[in-house]
């Protein structure tokens, strides 16, 4: 099938239009079942679909940590590029593009990440090696490649953590003290590796995604099974545990997997009748109330298989190794909906690169976000006319509710920090 055809543009675009449209209405049932749902049928359903695609799989019988290059894997990280390209110029005009991936800012909120002390020896590396604050930039977002109404998004989140302060050096020469962490509300990726990823963007740019699960059908339905497993219509971001999907080196020959844990249970309601922006709200109320912590966590590759390191659409067993907490995430009591505070989200760039050695990303996925989100980043920067941003935390936003000197300060620094509309 041609993503670019008149049998996708008069077939597989409504059909996948409808199936979008019948998605979302049952979303707005799912306030009846889906706490239930989510307690109770998840965990096995997602553990049968996980164990089916185990099934599947072949043993390459790679080491702890190993990596293998794809067949001609620069060609689709390129194909990737260039579909991504062309789907951001023709959907977004200049001066308004946004991220094709996690596209609607939800906010940008100032945050304190907390290295924990005793950590056990194999896990002090890199950022982890001693008990230590520093300061962070957090961004949650929406799942994209659109930013509708929070009721009409896919039921993903995610976010990106910029810890600034970061001494070493770094993977990639643009920031030269910030660490990045970038982590979803799926529990595994919906294409195994960057050769999926590539017919996928296709489908995807040709507003016709159900084209890309039946060119060929096969396991590209377990992957959508266990997207719509974790794509609820979620209540609070902040209330949200989040995946990174693919590994990260922690030293030398250990990998390892991250998520990102509230401390505390979610008790937000879905609103009777939700705006446009009722999961910013959210975060808003409870920001207002008071400091929210997360946990921050590391899961240890065990089994080169189960665990493995090329393919994102496989969660890591906890049965196998448990998440470890490292870090503690600490988002203070503040306001962040500002004008000028959301388009800040414009000048950074979060790249998993932006990395020490010692986390090294690992697997084609993440060899490919290297170019593509640098790549994707200058044009959707150059498309806006606004600067690429390295933060340190000092940046100050006049409607922050901060003290008077730092008020004083804001329109120093907004300068530098924020783009002038």
């Amino acid at each position: 099938m041609n993503p670019g055809g008149p049998f996708t543009y008069f077939v597989l675009r409504p059909l996948s239009d409808l199936f979008l449209w019948a998605w979302r209405l049952e979303r707005r049932l799912e306030f009846l079942y889906r706490a239930h749902f989510d307690r109770w049928l998840r965990p096995p359903l997602f553990a049968l679909l996980q164990a089916l695609q185990n099934r599947l799989r072949e043993d390459e019988h790679l080491a702890l940590a190993q990596e293998k290059q794809l067949p001609d894997e620069e060609r689709y990280t390129q194909e990737i590029i260039d579909e991504i390209s062309a789907f951001t110029r023709e959907n977004w005009l200049p001066g308004a593009a946004q991220r094709f991936g996690n596209t609607k800012t939800f906010g940008v909120l100032r945050g304190e990440f907390t290295v924990l002390p005793d950590l056990p020896e194999h896990l002090r590396e890199g950022l982890f090696a001693a008990p230590r604050e520093y300061p962070a930039w957090v961004r949650f977002s929406g799942p994209g490649p659109f930013a509708p109404p929070d009721l009409e998004d896919l039921g993903q989140c995610s976010v990106a953590i910029k810890v600034m302060g970061v001494d070493g050096p770094k993977l990639m020469p643009d920031e030269e003290r910030t660490q990045d962490l970038i982590l979803v509300s799926p529990a595994s990726f919906v294409t195994p590796d960057i050769r999926e990823n590539s017919r996928m963007q296709k489908w995807v740019r040709a507003k016709a995604p159900l084209g890309y699960l039946l060119d060929p059908p096969g396991r590209h339905l377990l992957h959508l099974a266990m997207q719509l497993l974790y794509s609820p219509m979620h209540a609070n971001p902040l209330e949200v545990q989040y995946y990174s999907n693919v590994p990260f080196l922690l030293g030398e020959g250990r990998a390892v997997e991250y998520s990102l844990r509230p401390k505390r249970r979610g008790r937000t309601r879905i609103p009777a009748h939700p705006t446009e922006n009722y999961l910013r709200e959210a975060m808003v109320r409870t920001l207002a109330r008071g400091d929210w912590e997360m946990d921050f966590m590391v899961q240890v590759q065990t089994d080169p298989h189960r665990m493995p390191i090329e393919d994102a659409t496989v969660k890591w067993p906890e049965r196998l190794s448990p998440y470890v907490p490292v870090a503690r995430l600490r988002l203070p009591a503040q306001r962040f909906y500002s004008d000028a505070q959301l388009a800040f989200a414009d000048v950074l760039r979060y790249n998993p690169w932006h990395s020490l050695p010692e986390h090294r990303p690992l697997g084609n996925s993440n060899r490919a976000r290297r170019r593509m989100y640098a790549e994707l980043a200058q044009l959707r920067q150059s498309m806006n006319a606004v600067p690429h941003v390295e933060p340190d935390g000092s940046e100050v936003f006049p409607d922050d509710a901060r003290g008077p000197e730092q008020q004083r300060r804001a329109t120093v620094v907004g300068r530098r920090a924020v783009p002038e509309g």
